[in-house]
C-alpha cells in the first residue's frame, strides 16, 4: 500500500483516541470508529473527546465515524482498542470490510471470558489469515496525550508489520520497540492489571516501601511463571511489556486498576469501586479468569489467590497478607535455576 493510505482505530476510549490523535498529528488521515453518535459529532465539530480526554485538542486529520465500512475502507492498518468483553462482536461486525493485506493490531489488555482467548487469538479465529500484531507497554493514555516521553512494544511474527507499525507511531515523544513474542507481550499487558489492583489496595492501607517492592517483584514472578506455562518467553517480562508496564500501573493513580484497588482499600465494595471509576477496569475480569486457569493447570500464584479472596469474597486484607507470608518460600528467580531444581 502507499504510505498515504488512511489508518483506522476502532474504539474511542482514552487509548484509542490518543493513538488516533498521535498519528493524525503526524499528518496521517486517521478514522476513529465509535458507537456513540454524539461523541462522533463532538470530535468532528469541536475537536475533543469530552468524556475521556477533555483537555486534549484533536488534530484536523482525525475524523470520527459510527460506520465501520467508512472507517475501514482502504485503511492500511487497523488498531483495535475495544474492551475485551466486546472485542469479538466488533470484529465480527468489521469482518465484511476487512482485507487480507490490512494490518490488524490489538491494543486491548484483557482476556475473553468463557474462551480464555487473548485478543490476538480472537483476531486469528475471526479473521483467518490476517496479519496480526499486539501493541502493549507502560502507556497511560493521559500522559501520552500530554506528550510525556513514552515507549511501547509492537509484537508480531510478521516482521513487515512490526516495521510498519513502528513507522506509523514513532514520533518525538513516542518510541516503539519490536518483539516477536506476541503472547508474552500480550500476557504481560493483561496480567499486570491484576497486580495493579493489589498495589492500589496496599497504597490505600498505607503499606511501606518494602511491601510495595516485594509486591511488584513477586507479581513479576507470578506473571512470568503463568506466561511460560502458556508458551511465552520469560525474558519478555524483563522488558517494557512486562516489568515496565507493571511498574507504571502499580505506581500511578492514573491507572484504572490501581484506582479500583485503592477504592477497595478505602472500604468500598467492588460494585462501588467500579461504578466510581466510570470506565472498564480489565483487571477485575482478568483476576477471576486467571485464578480459575491457574488452579486448573496447578500454577502457583499466591498473590492472585489472595487478591481473589479480598476482591470477591470480602476477606480482610491483613489476614490474607499474613497468610501469604506463611506460604512456602519459593525461589527468587526460578528461571535461573537448573530445571530440576525449579518448583
Amino acid at each position: 500500500m502507499q504510505p498515504q493510505s488512511p489508518v483506522a482505530v476502532l474504539g474511542g476510549g482514552s487509548f484509542g483516541t490518543v493513538l488516533a490523535n498521535l498519528m493524525a498529528e503526524k499528518g496521517l488521515q486517521v478514522r476513529l470508529w465509535m458507537r456513540n453518535a454524539a461523541a462522533v459529532d463532538e470530535i468532528n465539530e469541536q475537536r475533543r473527546n469530552g468524556r475521556y480526554l477533555p483537555d486534549c485538542t484533536l488534530a484536523p486529520s482525525l475524523s470520527a465515524t459510527t460506520s465501520l465500512e467508512d472507517a475501514l475502507c482502504d485503511a492500511e492498518a487497523v488498531f483495535i482498542a475495544i474492551p475485551s468483553s466486546a472485542f469479538r462482536s466488533v470484529l465480527k461486525q468489521a469482518f465484511p470490510w476487512l482485507k487480507p493485506e490490512q494490518l490488524l493490531v490489538s491494543t486491548t489488555k484483557g482476556i475473553e471470558a468463557g474462551s480464555f482467548c487473548l485478543m490476538s487469538q480472537i483476531i486469528e479465529q475471526e479473521c483467518p489469515g490476517a496479519r496480526v500484531g499486539v501493541l502493549s507497554g507502560p502507556n497511560l493514555a493521559k500522559e501520552v496525550a500530554q506528550k510525556q516521553l513514552t515507549a511501547t512494544v509492537i509484537a508480531s511474527t510478521d516482521a513487515e508489520l512490526r516495521e510498519r507499525v513502528q513507522a506509523l507511531l514513532h514520533c518525538s515523544y513516542f518510541r516503539v520497540y519490536a518483539s516477536s513474542d506476541t503472547y508474552g507481550v500480550e500476557l504481560g499487558g493483561t496480567l499486570k492489571n491484576i497486580y495493579a489492583i493489589a498495589a492500589g489496595l496496599s497504597a490505600a492501607l498505607g503499606m511501606g516501601e518494602n511491601t510495595k517492592s516485594m509486591l511488584m517483584t513477586r507479581s513479576l514472578a507470578e506473571m512470568s511463571r503463568f506466561a511460560v506455562s502458556m508458551g511465552a518467553n520469560p525474558f519478555t517480562f524483563l522488558g517494557l511489556a512486562g516489568v515496565g508496564d507493571l511498574i507504571v500501573t502499580c505506581m500511578s493513580p492514573l491507572s484504572r486498576n490501581f484506582r479500583v484497588g485503592y477504592a477497595l482499600g478505602e472500604g468500598k465494595t467492588l460494585e462501588q469501586a467500579v461504578e466510581a471509576l466510570g470506565e472498564v477496569a480489565e483487571g477485575v475480569n482478568t483476576l477471576r479468569l486467571i485464578k480459575e486457569k491457574a488452579e486448573s493447570r496447578d500454577i502457583y500464584m499466591p498473590l492472585v489467590s489472595g487478591l481473589y479472596e479480598v476482591v470477591f469474597n470480602h476477606a480482610p486484607v491483613k489476614e490474607v497478607a499474613r497468610g501469604m507470608m506463611l506460604n512456602v518460600q519459593s525461589t527468587d528467580v526460578e528461571f535461573v535455576l537448573p530445571r530440576q531444581e525449579a518448583p
